[in-house]
């Protein structure tokens, strides 16, 4: 498959991480040569250093041959223009990242009329994910797979947990359920039945709602969520707007502390409702005045991640319950867990992680990145004449980084084991380490060059 990527900065850098596999042929387009630089360093991609909205560089690039292009430079008005004009000279889909809340409004006008097939818009997706967060079972995170019959979660093993020094064999765990992976010092384990739990591990169970609930209420983790009806947002830009319009809308009281002042006051115009306080939220005592002890949530969004970190750390020692970070380098996901911080979003994941599941066409139904992308957890439909199907499980081959965790056949969920046959058509959900993904194809897909590639060459057939 090509894809043209324009723009190298953190969400292009991903991208191209992400897309540029033996079978890809991925272009990363920049002025900024340095950005190229570091964004191709251990990637097999072409870079070019010049605009993208040049037409000629356009043509040079063969766009009109493309299978999608995606513009994400930091300018809203430039992505659309590059899309547009990708479209206009021949390429197949065309994606935009488009962020500021005035667009947002006139999206379905936008789509149509500047003929661009999807936009991405981080912040918007970064307040959905935080609402989700805020409302989430307490000690529990959750994500939904196979239309919510199938759930992800992350347990915490704490002091209290009764599975504190136990081998998986020796726990009663639910026939619906299974433990995919535990998340220690930094490292993901692929467990068996020897394996034994420790105080501090972060497991991730699969399987049915009812009774990765149970497992964990018995476990000594409430799943009762608490409520929450105070929120503080440290941060007051695109992401905050979107998520400040969410929680009033649901009659959350918000308190937003923001230090530019022309930015409080655009605040104060669009939501009368919440409290705007012009101030620099690094200073403790202002964070004292304002209560940030009496706090349900305090969500950490200004555009340094050190500092989100840093007041992360003060919401901790205030005992705020629910502390939510933004932080877009993947690297510090294991800084705030060692600091016991619950909580880190990323909006380069969460936004990859979109487009991703958009370029795929529907034969991957979701993807969700975990622990600063070190593994993902896919939704597969299983193809006709692939490995992975109409043979036992132990005999498929399938690496030790690669997990099936639950299969969905005729609506009903099942819990594998070595001896579980997979079906054409069945809903399988995976957990994959990063260094094992590239291998989801050889698996899952009956061209074994990758369902990218087969539907590239699927277009050129229809030329």
């Amino acid at each position: 498959m090509y894809i043209v990527i324009v723009g190298a900065g953190k969400l292009g850098a991903q991208l191209s991480e992400l897309l540029s596999s033996k079978d890809n042929n991925v272009a990363l387009v920049d002025i900024n040569n340095n950005a190229l630089l570091k964004a191709s360093s251990n990637m097999d991609l072409l870079t070019v250093n010049a605009s993208g909205l040049s037409l000629s560089v356009l043509q040079e690039l063969n766009v009109h041959k493309a299978d999608v292009l995606i513009a994400v430079t930091s300018s809203d008005e430039l992505n659309m223009l590059i899309a547009t004009l990708a479209k206009k000279t021949g390429c197949k889909r065309v994606i935009a990242r488009i962020r500021n809340p005035e667009h947002t409004e006139q999206l379905d006008f936008l789509k149509l009329n500047l003929n661009i097939d999807y936009v991405s818009n981080p912040e918007l997706e970064i307040s959905k994910e935080i609402y989700k967060s805020l409302f989430k079972n307490e000690g529990v995170n959750t994500e939904d797979f196979a239309k919510g019959k199938v759930i992800m979660s992350e347990l915490k093993v704490t002091d209290k947990s009764l599975l504190v020094d136990r081998s998986i064999k020796d726990m009663n765990l639910p026939k619906k359920m299974l433990i995919v992976a535990i998340h220690r010092d930094s490292n993901i384990i692929i467990p068996h039945g020897e394996s034994i739990v420790r105080r501090g591990d972060l497991l991730y169970l699969i399987g049915v709602k009812d009774e990765v609930n149970d497992f964990t209420k018995n476990n000594g983790v409430t799943v009762q969520p608490k409520a929450v009806k105070r929120v503080m947002i440290i941060g007051g830009g695109k992401a905050a707007f979107y998520l400040t319009k969410t929680l009033l809308r649901n009659e959350v009281a918000v308190k937003v502390i923001e230090r530019d002042k022309e930015r409080c006051k655009y605040l104060a115009q669009e939501f009368k409702k919440a409290l705007i306080i012009h101030g620099d939220a690094t200073d403790i005592n202002l964070l004292m005045e304002e209560n940030i002890s009496d706090m349900d949530s305090v969500v950490l969004l200004t555009g340094f991640d050190e500092e989100n970190i840093l007041l992360s750390m003060v919401a901790k020692k205030q005992n705020v319950s629910k502390i939510i970070t933004k932080v877009s380098r993947s690297n510090y996901v294991n800084i705030i867990e060692q600091l016991g911080i619950e909580l880190a979003i990323n909006p380069i994941l969460i936004t990859a992680s979109g487009i991703m599941r958009y370029i795929y066409g529907g034969k991957i139904l979701s993807i969700t990145m975990l622990l600063g992308g070190q593994a993902e957890v896919l939704e597969i439909i299983a193809e006709e004449n692939s490995k992975i199907i109409n043979k036992p499980l132990y005999q498929t081959g399938l690496p030790a980084g690669i997990m099936v965790g639950a299969v969905v056949k005729n609506g009903k969920i099942l819990i594998p084991d070595g001896n579980m046959i997979i079906e054409s058509g069945n809903r399988v959900i995976v957990f994959c380490l990063k260094e094992e993904t590239g291998r989801i194809d050889e698996f899952f897909y009956k061209n074994k060059r990758g369902f990218l590639n087969e539907l590239w060459s699927g277009s050129k057939s229809n030329r």
